[in-house]
């Protein structure tokens, strides 16, 4: 390892010294590679926002196993099934609870600037909480008032005005389906791709401003298991005892946020779109990196043919393309990670979309444009190997 190392330094960076001969060529490849990896951070940072904003309800359910209708898709299209499945389920050993969850997207007027958006109702029965979030356990008998609702405070859209007055203590009133609501406290949960924001209330609430759904008609089914028990094995039996239902499907809690997750990933055409867009940047790399590499060695073609003539290998050859490689995707990738940092500000700013960088995903991104510069010298010297020096003079 050590005579590696002092090989090394000894070694004429041939490599660095070729590139920075040319400070315009340099300047563009940089460049190139840096595009490139905006492009991909924010692919990236969309798509994660994408799975993440759609998933937070799902992850923030306090339930062990979930029931839900097979022909549900996602929380912005869940189909209802029969709330006599919650009974059935009971009787199943180990079963400690099973409570009811009602979920609907419904227009509303932003009590701010009057205008219509879409919001998603979430209800349950306040006697018992159904979501892992502090703000709205505390407010439980809030809700229980007719026509009361709490708000996300993480909403899409100009509310600032209805956070201050109801952080003040007052209500705030407005409509859905021309009936008069009450917006009387806040929590915090975040707009996802398929809303805008949530509401929150009892389940009574929720039917007075659903007028046409019937209370025996429920959107998930929240399961919870005495202690002792295996959420696994609680899950098969409850499979096993509603088998012959064919309107309940049987979810754990970690298979309920992978069916979430599942419908962006494969069944939305915007989680293709994304991954698209990864796809597209590294190709554009690629192309920027070979232009650079390629030209550099068609313009020293000569030189690399006397480095033969003296005995050097291809291998000695290859090796100097490959540290120019690498050193453009090093040099690429350091404005490439700073500028989307900015970005992901401004967008998460604009949208209230969850948009962060994260260290896997630097890492990855880095690993990406190294690839990327590989392949790129792996094509770029194609002539070089093949070239007979004395064909060069």
């Amino acid at each position: 390892m050590i005579g590696f190392i002092q090989e090394l330094q000894r070694r004429t960076p041939l490599g660095w010294l070729q590139l920075n001969h040319h400070k315009s060529r340099l300047l563009v490849a940089v460049s190139g590679i840096a595009f490139a990896d905006v492009l991909i951070f924010m692919q990236l940072g969309f798509q994660n926002a994408l799975y993440d904003s759609n998933t937070t309800l799902n992850r923030a359910v306090l339930a062990d196993i979930v029931l839900i209708s097979p022909q549900s898709r996602n929380m912005q299209n869940m189909s209802t099934f029969s709330r006599r499945r919650l009974s059935q389920a009971a009787d199943v050993p180990g079963v400690k609870s099973a409570e009811a969850m009602y979920i609907g997207l419904v227009t509303w007027k932003n009590p701010q600037t009057k205008r219509k958006t879409t919001v998603q109702a979430i209800a349950f029965n306040p006697e018992q909480p159904a979501l892992n979030i502090p703000e709205i356990n505390a407010q439980l008998d809030t809700i229980k008032l007719p026509d009361n609702f709490l708000f996300d405070r993480g909403a899409r859209g100009d509310y600032d005005q209805v956070f201050t007055q109801i952080d003040a203590g007052k209500t705030v009133s407005t409509e859905i389906e021309k009936r008069t609501i009450n917006i009387s406290g806040l929590f915090k949960l975040g707009a996802s791709f398929g809303a805008d924001g949530t509401i929150i209330s009892s389940d009574e609430n929720f039917l007075r401003i659903f007028p046409r759904r019937q209370a025996g008609s429920i959107n998930l089914g929240l399961i919870n298991i005495k202690p002792g028990y295996e959420v696994e094995k609680v899950a098969a039996a409850l499979k096993a005892h509603l088998k012959n239902n064919e309107d309940v499907k049987v979810l754990t809690h970690a298979e309920y946020i992978k069916f979430e997750e599942d419908y962006w990933k494969k069944e939305s055409p915007i989680g293709f779109i994304f991954t698209l867009g990864v796809s597209m940047g590294f190709i554009v790399g690629v192309i920027i990196v070979y232009q650079v590499l390629s030209t550099d060695v068609n313009a020293h073609l000569k030189e690399y043919a006397t480095f033969k003539a003296m005995g050097y290998n291809n291998s000695y050859l290859l090796g100097v393309i490959f540290e120019e490689a690498i050193i453009l995707a090093a040099l690429g990738f350091i404005p490439g990670f700073i500028v989307p940092l900015g970005i992901y500000q401004l967008a998460r700013n604009a949208t209230n979309l969850p948009i962060y960088m994260t260290l896997a995903r630097a890492l990855f991104v880095f690993i990406l444009t190294i690839i990327m510069c590989t392949i790129s010298g792996t094509i770029a010297t194609g002539k070089l190997q093949s070239a007979d020096p004395a064909d060069m003079f």
